[in-house]
Parts: structure tokens; C-alpha cells; sequence
């Protein structure tokens, strides 16, 4: 089932949620990622470090108020790290205020914890595991599962404190009742609801933030709350199941002899590196509580938003709490805890060498020393990057230094193979582009240029007018005589940069043809009018002969005269269209 979504639309190429996520659960599929689920050990780091907040819990909310709605006996099984979390004067009184949005009656989920631990307490009297891991954070038992699974023999057949609560309120209410776990953890949604070996006994989970949202929702503040206690016996040192070592000093509080060492271990990385040094065989005889989340639940990946911090939130806890066992009765004996684990294991298919080292050579990684192993991407080396990408993982392009060097480099191809002057200069009027043409024209290669004053090479008039007023020049003719060019200058102000983009066109041989076309056709405009000259000088001395045969001449050769004329001027009047000054 999906306990983690996501929003495509807020997804933005960042990353952070592969490089955060230790067992590499997220892939990336058209700049977009997803959760495999399978792969997922639902530690909710993704949530916690979007920074687009594209990552969302499925919520069970909606759920919860059907219920409710349809007057259904609804109960709370309440996490003890309640009491480091929430904001009140008094405890009961979040007890009052989950009584107000509409809940039957409310139970802590530590009067399941005693009964698991009583659970771990028989299991290190009876001495027959080479070693126990506590399998209280389900998030913890999906990654032993997964990805350690040859561990599975170490962990400690028994259920979680709300499977073991929603056992005993369904034992003790009818199998009807509808049980509603809240606390500060994402991963009790898929053992409750997702799991095969422990769905049916709590129907939905919700955790403190959802709480908070619907009590503003209500506007119901805590602390205006009476305060009414929790339905349950005191759990007394079982409410400290949510702090570092909070287990182990609950099965401490029983009194009872066993040659277990105990170690207590939070953190994903930490609990890795515990389970790799298990496998290795460096630890034997030993009790491991293990938690995903560093500090223990009360800094669930469903408490972070609300800034709490775990070492008040654990000082609270532990100042309220007595360390004293309860001394529950036994649970019934239709009530069954053990869980049976099993291996799931992760079967990934691996390429070989040469698949790798075309996929390395795909980004430029032609060598060793080319793999930067930058972890830019969210996989600690290139190789492991790639081996996803073989996997279907990962894309290509999320290999950013490959990406920029690419991109700069056809940036580079561009402003260097085109044949215009290109210069950027910024708001002091210093050069800091200047491009390989620019060079051939001003004589001068990029590294003198980037340090001198545009009025160095140049009128920078032009440039001082774009930067006060901010309008580009656009396709202006200027002449530079020192260097006998021609040139249609464009300049563009760059508001992000506080800089201007000059790009210059040569046109000195354009602008030399049309001179030279133009000379042409004055030079026929005057011999025509020299050949009408003489014409008239013959007509004056035979006008006689010729009478008005001459006078038809001469309107010919005018009419030819205006005609050359006409066109000149339609020549100028194109040239003025197109932009010459």
C-alpha cells in the first residue's frame, strides 16, 4: 500500500531526497521521482527534507471522521511520546481534547508496550537467541527485512505496542470497535493497514500533526481543556518506550536476571552499521533496541514540522514517567502477540562490468580520475549511480557536473563559432564576456580584455545611456574608423545581471557594395545627362533641319534621365527601411 505520495508538480530536480535516503528507495523517471514501494522502509526522511514539500503522508483523516460521523465506537490508542510533543499545562488534558473531536475513550499504547515487554522479558530468561533485536519500530523491522535479512532469526518474534494494544482493546470492546492508533510515526500506517500478519487489529492511524491541524480545525486549544485521565492503568516505565534506551529500561524495571549485553542503537546509518556488524559476526549475546528515528519517536518524521525538540520532549517524558514495572496481569490467552518475520529480501538485477563502464562513459567518465563521485546526483560514487541507472533508478541527466560541462560547452561552441562581436559588460562598465571574433577585431584575447573599461576599446557612450535609462539599442550603425568597420550595434540591458549584452554585426563589406552600387548608378544618371547636353548642342545647330523630330528626342532621353533618378531615390529609401542611419 502507499503511505508516502508524491506532487509532480512541486518535484524541481533538487535530489535531496535520493541523497537523503539511505537504502536508495526513490527513483527518478522524467526528472521526476517516485517511491518504490518494495524498496521503501518508510524511515520518512523523504518527508522531512523536501524542501518543495512534494512528499506527502497519506492520510487516514478522512477516515477517522467517517467514523465518527457514523457514530461508531471509535478509540485512541495514544503514543506515549504525547507527552513530549503536545502543548499543555497538565497531560489529561490532551486526553479531554482528543474526547472533544468526537473520540469514545482513550487508551495509551503503552499498556501494549508492557505486554511486549513482558514479551522480551521471557525471551532473554529463556537465553535461546544468539542475539535479540526489538521489533517495537516497524520501519526498523522493513529494513531488516529487506536488506538485512539474514538477520531475520535475531528479531524478536513479537508484535509491535499498537498491534498489541488494537489486540487487546478488540479483546476487550468486540472485534467491532474501530481502534485508531495517533502518533509521531508514518510506518505504523503499512503495519497496520499494508501488512498481512498484523492488518484487521488497528483500522486507522493518525499522527500528532493531523492531530494538531484538526484541533485548530475545532478550534479547540489544549490547554483549555479539562483534564481527564487515559482510560488504561498506569504503564508507568512502559511510557518510555518513545526515548533512546526507553525499551531497555522498561524490561530492566522487571527485575529479572539474563546474560544479555544491551546496547541501544537510533538513526538509520547507526542501525545499518549495528546489523553490518552483526552479519560480520562482531556481535554476539547482545539485546538491540532499535529505533530508525534519531532521539526515538519523539522526533518522528511526523513531529519535525511542529519544531520539537527531542531533548526537552525527552526530558518531559522521562520526568513524568515512573520507572517502576506496572505489574499487568497476563494477557488473556486468546490474545496472541508473537510475529512470525520473514526475509524480503531486495532482488535487484546487476549489470556487469562492461554495462557500467558504457553507462560511466555515457557522462564523460572515461577514467578513474573522471568519476567525481561528487554525490550531487544521491548516489555516493558514479558507479553506484550508474548501476542505477541500469536498474531503471536513475536518469542520465541526474549527473549535474556532466549536465554543466555539457551545457557550458555548447554555450562555449555557440558564442565562439558565431561570426559577431559578443562583449558583456557590467553596471562599472568592465568587460566580463568577450568572445573570439571580438578578439580578431580588437586585436586583444579574452584575458586582457576581462580587465579593462569598455571605454578602453571603445565610444561607450551608447553603453552609459542603456545603463540609466535601461532601453536597449537596437540595430544602430556606428562606425569604428580606427579599425575602418562598420558595424550594426545592438545593446541589451540584463536586469538579473545589472549588466548589458552588446552584440555587434559587421556589415563593412555590405555597406562598401551598396556604396559602390550606388556610385554605378550615379555615373549612368551623368552620362545620360551629358549625352542630353550634347544632343541639345546638335539640336541648337540643325533645328532647323530637324524641326520637331529633335523635340521628340529630347523629351526620350529626359523621360530616361527621371527614370534613372526615380530609381536612385527608391535605392536610398530601401537602405533607410532596413535600419541604416
Amino acid at each position: 500500500m502507499k503511505v508516502i505520495d508524491f506532487k509532480n508538480a512541486s518535484c524541481k530536480h533538487c535530489y535531496k531526497c535520493v541523497r537523503s535516503c539511505s537504502v536508495k528507495a526513490i527513483k527518478v523517471k522524467d526528472a521526476q521521482a517516485t517511491i518504490m514501494d518494495d524498496h521503501c522502509v518508510l524511515c520518512g526522511t523523504c518527508l522531512e527534507v523536501c524542501p518543495q514539500n512534494a512528499k506527502t503522508f497519506v492520510s487516514d483523516l478522512e477516515k477517522v471522521r467517517a467514523f465518527i460521523t457514523m457514530g461508531e465506537k471509535t478509540i485512541v490508542s495514544l503514543a506515549p511520546a504525547y507527552l513530549g510533543i503536545f502543548d499543555y499545562d497538565k497531560p489529561g488534558q490532551v486526553v479531554d481534547a482528543l474526547l472533544r473531536l468526537g473520540f469514545s475513550e482513550v487508551r495509551e499504547t503503552a499498556e501494549g508496550a508492557a505486554y511486549v515487554t513482558e514479551a522480551y522479558t521471557r525471551l532473554l530468561a529463556e537465553g535461546q537467541m544468539k542475539n535479540i533485536i526489538s521489533t517495537c519500530c516497524p520501519s526498523v523491522n522493513e529494513l531488516v527485512e529487506k536488506y538485512y535479512p539474514e538477520l531475520v532469526e535475531y528479531m524478536a518474534p513479537v508484535v509491535s505496542p499498537m498491534i498489541a494494544h488494537g489486540k487487546l482493546i478488540k479483546s476487550m470492546y468486540g472485534p467491532d470497535v474501530k481502534v485508531v492508533f495517533v502518533g509521531p510515526c508514518i510506518a505504523k500506517k503499512q503495519e497496520a493497514e499494508g501488512d498481512d500478519r498484523t492488518t484487521g487489529f488497528v483500522d486507522a492511524v493518525l499522527n500528532f500533526e493531523e492531530i494538531e491541524s484538526w484541533l485548530q480545525e475545532r478550534d479547540i486549544s489544549i490547554r483549555e481543556c479539562e483534564e481527564k485521565q487515559p482510560t488504561n492503568p498506569d504503564p508507568k516505565v512502559n511510557r518510555l518506550y518513545p526515548v533512546t534506551s526507553g525499551v531497555i529500561s522498561s524490561v530492566l524495571a522487571k527485575k529479572k536476571v539474563d546474560s544479555y549485553k544491551k546496547i541501544f542503537v537510533d538513526g538509520i546509518e547507526d542501525c545499518r552499521e549495528v546489523f553490518e556488524d552483526m552479519k560480520k559476526g562482531l556481535i554476539e549475546n547482545c539485546f538491540i533496541e532499535a529505533n530508525m528515528c534519531e532521539g526515538g519517536c519523539v522526533k518522528g518524521p511526523a513531529v519535525n514540522k511542529l519544531h520539537i525538540s527531542k531533548y526537552k520532549a525527552t526530558m518531559v517524558i522521562e520526568e513524568q514517567v515512573e520507572k517502576q514495572d506496572p505489574a499487568y496481569p497476563q494477557l488473556a490467552g486468546n490474545i496472541d502477540i508473537n510475529k512470525h518475520f520473514r526475509s524480503e529480501r531486495i532482488q535487484d538485477e546487476m549489470p556487469t562490468e562492461e554495462q557500467i563502464t558504457r553507462i560511466l562513459k555515457a557522462t564523460g567518465k572515461y577514467n578513474k580520475t573522471q568519476e567525481l563521485n561528487c554525490g550531487a546526483c544521491g548516489y555516493p560514487t558514479c558507479r553506484d549511480k550508474a548501476i542505477a541507472v541500469f536498474q531503471g533508478k536513475a536518469e542520465q541527466e541526474m549527473c549535474l557536473p556532466h549536465v554543466y560541462e555539457k551545457a557550458r560547452s555548447m554555450s562555449n561552441v555557440v558564442l565562439e563559432a558565431t561570426p559577431e562581436i559578443i562583449l558583456i559588460v557590467d553596471s562599472a562598465f568592465q568587460i566580463i564576456e568577450f568572445n573570439k571574433r571580438a578578439e580578431d577585431v580588437f586585436g586583444i584575447n579574452k584575458s586582457e580584455a576581462v580587465n579593462k573599461m569598455i571605454f578602453e576599446i571603445m565610444d561607450a557612450s551608447d553603453f552609459e545611456q542603456v545603463l540609466e535609462d535601461h532601453l536597449s539599442i537596437k540595430r544602430k550603425k556606428i562606425h569604428l574608423s580606427g579599425l575602418g568597420l562598420v558595424l550594426l550595434e545592438n545593446i541589451i540591458y540584463i536586469e538579473e545581471m545589472d549588466a548589458m549584452l552588446a552584440i555587434f554585426q559587421d556589415v563593412t563589406d555590405e555597406e562598401a557594395e551598396m556604396e559602390r552600387q550606388l556610385q554605378m548608378r550615379m555615373d549612368t544618371v551623368d552620362i545620360a545627362q551629358q549625352v542630353i547636353d550634347k544632343q541639345m548642342t546638335v539640336a541648337q545647330e540643325i533645328a532647323g533641319l530637324l524641326g520637331e523630330t529633335t523635340a521628340e528626342t529630347k523629351v526620350i532621353l529626359t523621360q530616361l534621365r527621371d527614370s534613372m533618378m526615380k530609381e536612385a531615390d527608391q535605392t536610398d529609401s530601401r537602405r533607410r527601411k532596413i535600419g541604416w542611419k
